[in-house]
């Protein structure tokens, strides 16, 4: 079995000095095999404390245009045989705009995500977003739609910081965790 630990919107150093010992610590105990990051890194150190622990597969957020812009915007990769897109889940420009104005003028609803996120990886078993600082963790069929929030600019009161972690068997199936990093 492989762990895959699972983080987004970290937001470092704009909104925050630096990662939370808490994060370290789930991926550390967890042992997780590679960490998947879903953008809004900010800035590359994140990138290399995590590496500490795993490889790390990231991807290009909205906030990482400077800094990261040479990370791809999306990724398909493959663990045991199952396939997992990880996106940031802003979109291009314009539809970031168009979500921006319908966040102001409706609230937030996470499916105002989903569709533009499920088009990118129409075969990815499980996808990886991030951009709503809210977990989410929901099952399509035999699909795994995955957010695990935010480590440290969770969106909302209610909204505890969080990351999550993905198991993968080796014939292929797997589950998902969130954990509440107010816990640790």
């Amino acid at each position: 079995m492989i762990t895959l630990g699972i983080i987004a919107d970290t937001h470092i150093p704009d909104r925050k000095r630096e990662l939370k010992p808490a994060v370290l610590e789930v991926f550390r105990n967890s042992r997780v095999g590679a960490i998947l990051h879903a953008g809004d890194i900010s800035t590359a150190s994140v990138l290399s404390t995590l590496e500490e622990i795993a490889p790390v597969c990231a991807v290009r957020g909205n906030r990482d245009w400077v800094a990261l812009k040479h990370l791809p915007a999306n990724r398909l990769l493959t663990f045991n045989g199952v396939q997992v897109g990880i996106t940031h889940g802003h979109g291009n420009l314009r539809h970031y705009l168009i979500k921006r104005v319908e966040y102001v003028l409706k609230g937030y609803h996470v499916e105002m995500f989903l569709p533009a996120v499920r088009a990118q990886f129409p075969t990815a078993d499980v996808i990886v977003f991030g951009h709503t600082h809210r977990p989410y963790i929901q099952r399509e069929g035999s699909r795994l739609i995955l957010n695990p929030g935010s480590p440290h600019v969770p969106e909302g009161k209610e909204t505890p910081p969080s990351v999550a972690l993905l198991h993968i068997q080796p014939g292929g199936e797997y589950a998902s965790e969130l954990v509440n990093l107010e816990s640790i």
